[in-house]
């Protein structure tokens, strides 16, 4: 390559990053009360630059493998910090219980029979199939913003149940989507045979042993961050007062770094770390500098893969796609996970709207990336390998469109029939508590990312000790 082409490449490479660094921060608000989303934009964006005659680089996810692997564990890492900062209720097995059902019902049932479906129409060994069915199961908000809970606030029960639900959803299972792909890779291991040797240990080590270590080293780690950033005696470690948002990563880092040192589930730990540490000082104002240092790294990182993700679709990275391979993507969306959140949530709190849209948000995307890069290193798949990335890729793009678009009507449909008919408050309902007169306020006039203008409601607690000590309302 000649330097002039070199040059003129590297141009073209900085100038895109420059361009999707300021959409990145101006679509938020551009796009706020349309039905299309930011991830649709630079998806778009990606299609589209491929398909002119720019000299850009290439992308493969096969051959690129190591990156794509390190660059959305940072993403979903990042994103669960700041998901697990977002959440305002505090845990417990009533308040929480939207999200055991989905964990312990819809997520099993969505893998078993996306399983199935690849297995029958793929004609793919069951380690195969397997390992396609755990890699779609992380539910990933990040890629329709209205559908998840906004920035921290003072009130301990301020998140209505669809956003609560899929957040909190997305923040445990990215982490427990873990031990099926490990046994995907055993079974692959063990020449699809399902043998007592490799089940017991997977039952012992991957499932018992490496979530008990991601969820203790979580508790363990939020809690002495807690300690040391809102309490400690030396006035210079007590960095909530000095409203340093990069702080967030620092806990972020820690929290998986220790985790998977110990060999543990570092992306449990580190949405356990976040709410740990929200819950050191609940209504304190650093939180929400943290949060929103972490969303704006976040935003940036889903630009950068969602562009790439458009850029291999529109360079021929579906060319092994097929049919077949279609139908499970679309299968998964429109029957598969609406069908087992709903089994999952019957007689669970909410109204029957509320459990329908969270059965029908289960969203695709970055953590699913990650799992099959993750996957494809450790075991050998072979003449698979490209067909998966291609059912795959294309289950990520049918979902960042069709929740992208739906994602807005959907959830401000759900919010004016909350403020006009507010269910009665109940422990585990999900409802939003108010001012304590009785009344409730309707959940869209809370900040989010795709609700940038939004003000804090009137009547709210105060948030104590902002970003420099102070009181913000």
């Amino acid at each position: 390559m000649s330097p002039d082409v070199h040059i003129t490449t590297e141009g073209a490479v900085y100038t895109c990053l420059g361009v999707g660094a300021l959409l990145a921060a101006a679509l938020p608000r551009l796009l706020s009360r349309l039905p299309v989303s930011v991830p649709i934009v630079f998806l778009a964006a990606g299609v589209v630059l491929y398909l002119t005659p720019l000299r850009l680089p290439s992308f493969d996810p096969v051959s690129d493998r190591i990156w794509v692997h390190h660059l959305t564990e940072l993403c979903v890492i990042v994103s669960l910090m700041g998901a697990g900062l977002a959440i305002n209720r505090p845990f417990g097995w009533r308040s929480w219980a939207a999200t055991w059902r989905l964990l312990g019902l819809a997520m099993p049932l969505t893998i078993g029979a996306t399983a199935l479906a690849a297995w029958a129409l793929l004609d793919w060994p069951v380690s195969v199939a397997l390992l396609v069915a755990a890699v779609l199961a992380p539910t990933d908000p990040v890629l329709a913003s209205e559908v998840r809970v906004g920035e921290p606030s003072a009130e301990k029960r301020d998140e209505d149940e669809v956003r609560f639900a899929l957040t909190s959803e997305a923040g445990l299972n990215d982490g427990l989507a873990f031990p099926f792909v490990l046994a995907a890779l055993a079974l692959a291991a063990a020449g699809n045979s399902w043998t007592g040797a490799w089940m017991t240990h997977w039952v012992w080590s991957d499932v018992l042993i490496r979530i008990a270590v991601g969820v203790t080293a979580g508790l363990a780690i939020g809690f002495l961050l807690g300690r040391l950033l809102f309490r400690s005696r030396a006035k210079p470690l007590r960095l909530a007062e000095q409203g340093e948002g990069f702080v967030a990563l620092a806990a972020t880092f820690l929290a998986y770094g220790l985790t998977e040192a110990l060999h543990g589930y570092g992306f449990l730990a580190v949405f356990v770390t976040a709410c740990a540490l929200r819950r050191a000082e609940h209504s304190h104002g650093y939180h929400r500098v943290m949060h929103s240092f972490v969303e704006q790294i976040e935003r940036l990182l889903m630009a950068l893969l969602l562009f790439a993700v458009g850029a291999y679709a529109a360079s021929g990275g579906l060319a092994a796609l097929t049919w077949k391979g279609a139908a499970v993507g679309v299968l998964l969306h429109l029957l598969i996970r609406p069908a087992s959140g709903w089994l999952a949530q019957l007689r669970g709190p909410g109204r029957p709207t509320e459990r329908a849209a969270i059965a029908c948000f289960g969203i695709r995307g970055i953590g699913s990336l990650f799992y099959l890069a993750y996957a494809c290193g450790e075991g050998e798949f072979g003449v698979y390998e490209e067909e998966m990335w291609a059912v795959v890729v294309f289950a990520v793009l049918v979902s960042v469109v069709v929740h992208g678009v739906a994602a807005a009507p959907v959830t401000s449909y759900l919010d004016r029939r909350s403020a006009r008919d507010p269910l009665p408050e109940r422990p585990g309902n999900g409802r939003l508590p108010g001012r304590g007169d009785g009344t409730h306020q309707p959940a869209e006039v809370r900040p989010g990312p795709g609700r940038p203008e939004a003000a804090d409601p009137g009547g709210s607690a105060p948030v104590r000790g902002g970003a420099g000590g102070h009181e913000s309302p």
